[in-house]
């Protein structure tokens, strides 16, 4: 190409096609590079999120959550439900068709808003007064020349170095949402995000799921009270088998089976025979072939492109968001992260405030939280009170019947600013908001107890905990 624009970004994930299209709000002449392609092999925009991450996957937790409902909770409905039969490739089927029209949507969006959309791998060429990418598809290529670059190119499933991915028996992401039937063995290696919620998913379909950890304490980045009774819910009550401190030695391929070989946390050998093996051990900065060498761009120990608060590198006008820098790596991040860049360049003061980025798990109940937890607070010695709030005490969600769960305040003892909050139960990834609003505008849990929720409601529980902070909940 021979025009010069004013703003290149590599990458269409949550954070690139969201600062692309920001741009182009803003006046900016933007080009947006882009390599991924879907199942057919054609283009597709939206990235890991959209393509083979959130949205996918939780279309199929939506999906198995319904079976599960039909199998085992109409009934207690007076609803009565027989014959029940599970089509796996009708339910693949609705999954894709979600992601064709998002994905596809983006292309709508980019038309919209007058993005330039280049299809091939963005890999930096040359620094000066303006930057050259060259875009190569195949063997097809193009340069670009843009006065800033924005680098957005997410991250990739890390492998075991003894087992590559072939998305046949060994699976990543991609290939976890992608069976065509339900494994009668399934085994998972990783209890993060990825590992439960993939791991639930096919447990409510009918595998027999086994998930081994190597860090010693199960979802230890939560709150510990969220996490053990999570801990419970998802063993005693679902069936998942949960096993941490696990190293695991080996991977052999014993006839259509895999043999997963691991020491536990007694260091005792232990083997766990599966049809199909899901690693989900983490990501890892996507940045192989992006010529971070070639301009001089700087990189930490991790594999990440180093960036200040506001995401610039050490390069002029060049910046990087989401997976590939440091924080959570989290679509909402990217995108923010995005808006904040390209406002940036256009001349606004904008920030972002990675100390209120909400985490989610979509496992049922789910799962969130923002802010610190109570171990954190501990270790660092800061005075605090706590509330908290259990749904069996809700009547929304006794209507709901999903009673599983709590609502829990962290508080300043000093000042009774809101330092954390932590759910577990329905919907929480939906009223986790509230908390987050209420950080970002440094309220008090006093704030939130004088605020009026609606009854019946799920937020009825977040009120009770925050009055809970000066034991006075009213329900328990």
């Amino acid at each position: 190409m021979s025009k010069i624009f004013d703003v290149a970004v590599i990458g269409a994930g949550p954070g690139g096609y969201v600062a692309a299209i920001r741009l182009a709000q803003l006046g900016l002449e933007t080009v947006c590079i882009d390599e991924w392609k879907n199942a057919k092999g054609k283009p597709a925009l939206g990235g890991t999120c959209l393509n083979v991450g959130c949205i996918p996957s939780k279309a199929l937790l939506e999906s198995s959550e319904n079976y599960e409902r039909a199998l085992h909770k109409f009934a207690a409905h007076g609803i009565k439900v027989s014959g029940v039969s599970l089509d796996v490739p009708t339910m693949i089927g609705r999954k894709d068709k979600i992601v064709d029209q998002l994905t596809g949507g983006i292309g709508m969006l980019f038309k919209k808003n007058k993005v330039t959309s280049v299809h091939g791998r963005g890999t930096l060429v040359a620094a000066g007064d303006t930057y050259r990418i060259e875009a190569r598809d195949g063997a097809k290529s193009e340069t670009i020349e843009a006065k800033h670059v924005i680098i957005a190119t997410g991250s990739v499933p890390r492998a075991l170095p003894f087992a590559p991915f072939d998305n046949d028996m060994i699976l990543d992401n991609a290939g976890a949402l992608a069976l065509t039937e339900v494994p009668k063995r399934l085994g998972v290696i990783g209890a993060g995000v990825i590992g439960l919620e993939m791991g639930s998913v096919w447990k409510r379909l009918g595998s027999e799921v086994t998930i081994l950890e190597a860090l010693p304490g199960f979802l230890m980045a939560a709150d510990e009270a969220v996490a053990r009774e999570a801990l419970k819910v998802f063993t005693k009550d679902q069936g998942l088998a949960i096993h941490t401190g696990v190293k695991v030695t080996g991977i052999k391929t014993v006839k259509k089976t895999l043999s997963v070989e691991y020491e536990n946390a007694k260091g005792l050998a232990q083997k766990l025979d599966v049809d199909k093996l899901i690693v989900a051990i983490g990501r890892a900065p996507n940045t192989e072939g992006l010529g971070a060498a070639a301009v001089g761009l700087k990189m930490d120990d991790r594999g990440r492109v180093e960036v200040d608060g506001h995401c610039r590198t050490n390069l002029p006008n060049v910046y990087a968001i989401g997976d590939v820098v440091r924080g959570p790596m989290l679509a909402h991040k990217a995108s923010e992260e995005g808006v904040m860049v390209a406002e940036l360049i256009a001349g606004q003061k904008p920030h972002i405030n990675l100390d209120t980025v909400p985490w989610v798990i979509y496992t049922s109940p789910e799962i969130a939280w923002v802010g610190k937890t109570e171990q954190e607070l501990k270790a660092a010695g800061v005075a605090y009170k706590a509330g908290q709030f259990p749904f069996l005490a809700n009547g929304r969600a006794k209507a709901l019947g999903e009673t599983a769960g709590f609502i829990k305040f962290l508080a300043d003892a000093r000042t009774d600013r809101i330092l954390g909050v932590h759910m577990m139960g329905p919907y929480v990834s939906e009223m986790i908001a509230e908390a987050v609003v209420a950080m970002e505008f440094s309220a008090s849990a006093e704030d939130i107890a004088r605020i009026v929720h609606a009854h019946p409601s799920l937020s009825e529980s977040i009120h009770e905990a925050a009055l809970g902070v000066d034991k006075r909940t009213i329900h328990i």
